[in-house]
């Protein structure tokens, strides 16, 4: 194992995760929260995934949507968070080379992939409020297939030159990265040569999937409130709009920490490393363990199938 910040090595068959810089003496503390928003996040993407495949009626393009976020959800979290953890309480520091750009790949496209499921989530709630009775013919489980497997192949491709790229630097001046994950600019900053192709990649894919699935969510959601205000009475806009209130609540959830997470990696120079992994981990975290709360509080069919799944005995 090398450890050394002056080693001299250009294909390190291992990398040092270092964990969060500046809290090792936290890191069993800090290990608390993150375990157990973990464990919410498997337990209600999971509970989500099994109401799905049982109640009948909830077979339906929304909830085919809200099925590939639950999967999303779980291999964003599951990718990163066990890793985290072992690091903190049995200090499993080394991760294998390929292992990393692993990680690393599957950080990257299914976050761009959890992006476009919003989007995509959107279109469905403007098609079901703005043209309602083209909605059965306009989103087919075969066009809803078909969105999927786009966000699906967009997010690989958009992510896949990012380990392809961070594999191609020689690393000769240290192996160990400063963070809990392999996230895209930990590693390649360790790099000894001009990374700026890696870097302005890295950011402007970032960058391009965030405001180009939030300018046609905004789009969708403009035409949305347009249809809501010319409905004729009050009762009935108010209910509509709560139709749209979960998407809206887990967009926020999404967007709002992975803006602030970029803003603070382009500007935020002084801001400390240790809040920087923090955040991260927290931008990776707190979707996974809002989204199902989220969707199964708001959505009526998913709350009355959940209450019966825990007054029924039998089941």
């Amino acid at each position: 194992m090398v450890d050394s910040n002056t080693t001299d090595f250009t294909n390190p068959s291992t990398f040092i995760l270092l964990g969060i810089p500046g809290l090792e003496a936290a890191q069993v503390w800090i290990s608390i929260p993150f375990c157990t928003m973990y464990v919410i996040a498997v337990l209600g993407n999971f509970i989500i995934l099994f109401i799905m495949k049982m109640e009948p009626s909830l077979h339906g393009p929304m909830y085919y949507f809200l099925c590939m976020l639950a999967i999303t959800d779980l291999v964003l979290c599951t990718c990163t968070i066990p890793k985290m953890l072992s690091i903190f309480w049995f200090n499993s520091r080394e991760i294998d080379f390929s292992a990393c750009l692993t990680q690393m790949f599957f950080i990257h496209s299914f976050f761009a992939m959890e992006s476009g499921i919003f989007m995509a989530m959107g279109f469905d709630s403007y098609v079901a409020i703005c043209d309602p009775l083209r909605y059965s013919t306009t989103l087919r489980n075969p066009v809803v297939a078909k969105i999927g497997l786009a966000m699906t192949l967009r997010g690989s491709m958009l992510a896949l030159p990012c380990p392809l790229l961070a594999r191609q630097w020689p690393y000769c001046r240290t192996n160990i990265i400063p963070h809990t994950c392999c996230e895209h600019i930990a590693v390649v900053n360790l790099a000894c040569t001009d990374i700026r192709i890696s870097s302005y990649y890295g950011l402007t894919i970032a960058n391009l999937v965030i405001c180009l699935d939030m300018f046609f969510i905004v789009v969708f959601y403009t035409q949305i409130l347009r249809a809501i205000f010319s409905l004729p009475t009050k009762d009935i806009r108010l209910k509509t709009l709560g139709t749209c209130g979960s998407h809206l609540c887990a967009i926020l959830a999404f967007y709002i920490p992975g803006l602030f997470s970029v803003l603070t990696y382009r500007f935020g120079h002084h801001v400390p490393l240790h809040f920087h992994v923090l955040f991260i981990n927290v931008c990776l975290l707190v979707p996974p363990v809002l989204n199902p709360i989220i969707f199964g509080v708001r959505i009526k069919q998913i709350r009355d199938r959940l209450l019966w799944l825990f007054t029924h005995k039998g089941i």
